[in-house]
């Protein structure tokens, strides 16, 4: 099973060495990519101004562009443990014992906008760059991304793939059709029955849904055995419309 996630706007600073090391990435065959955009990034930071208002930064946020000036030789550290926000501190990596974590990183792709999907143990650095930002004088990130990830995935040859992410992020990297996958949708239930979708609770369920896993590590490889595992842990679930699954948080 591959389970995709979202990156998130919020990032933990620091790290260690080495520094960026695009070759040690998942999916290496994303290498030209990464350059790409990369150095679309870099160029960007040269002129703060620009940068401030293409990043959607506010005045109290102008560090963000130093740091996108540094990203390959600033401090990484693992993916799963640089993004913060609802969903990451829901699955409180930090906080899981070492075969959660090995899970983590043989079976978790991080999605992010400058790398691409990277794994949950790939060291990268704090940057700064949104799914919908449009880099001036670059080719649009879907464009950039969206062919080269689904050809990526499709050599991964995954079995099955639980797809956690949002839209826009899984728009710059579609499952290929020739691999099994569903799309989750955090929805709730009112005491009239009335089901609707959530966003705050989107992201803790995703998180929470990712750390159960994590920690009972279950072999299934198809939505009907996810259903199976889920019935088992009281996480509730239902079908959709085609290619997508309801969670209820």
């Amino acid at each position: 099973m591959l389970v995709l996630l979202p990156p998130s706007e919020t990032k933990r600073s620091g790290g260690g060495r080495p520094a960026l090391d695009l070759d040690s990435l998942a999916l290496p065959q994303l290498r030209s990519q990464r350059e790409y955009v990369l150095g679309s990034l870099e160029a960007l930071s040269t002129d703060a101004a620009t940068a401030v208002r293409v990043l959607g930064l506010s005045a109290a946020q102008l560090d963000e562009v130093g740091v996108n000036a540094r990203v390959r030789a600033a401090p990484t550290m693992a993916a799963i443990d640089r993004y913060t926000g609802v969903l990451y501190d829901s699955l409180d990596a930090a906080s899981l014992d070492a075969p959660a974590r090995r899970w983590l990183g043989a079976n978790v792709l991080i999605h992010t906008a400058p790398l691409g999907p990277v794994g949950a143990l790939d060291r990268i650095p704090a940057h700064r760059l949104a799914a919908g930002v449009a880099l001036p004088g670059s080719a649009p990130l879907r464009r950039v991304w969206a062919a080269a990830v689904t050809d990526a995935l499709a050599d991964l040859a995954p079995r099955f793939v639980l797809d956690l992410r949002s839209e826009a992020y899984a728009a710059l990297g579609p499952v290929p059709a020739s691999v099994a996958s569903v799309y989750v949708r955090v929805v709730s239930e009112a005491p009239d029955g009335a089901v609707r979708a959530l966003n705050h609770f989107n992201k803790h369920a995703k998180g929470a849904l990712v750390r159960k896993l994590a920690q009972q590590r279950p072999r299934f490889g198809s939505l009907r055995g996810l259903h199976a595992w889920a019935a088992t842990q009281g996480v509730r679930l239902r079908d959709g419309v085609p290619g997508e699954v309801e969670l209820f948080a």
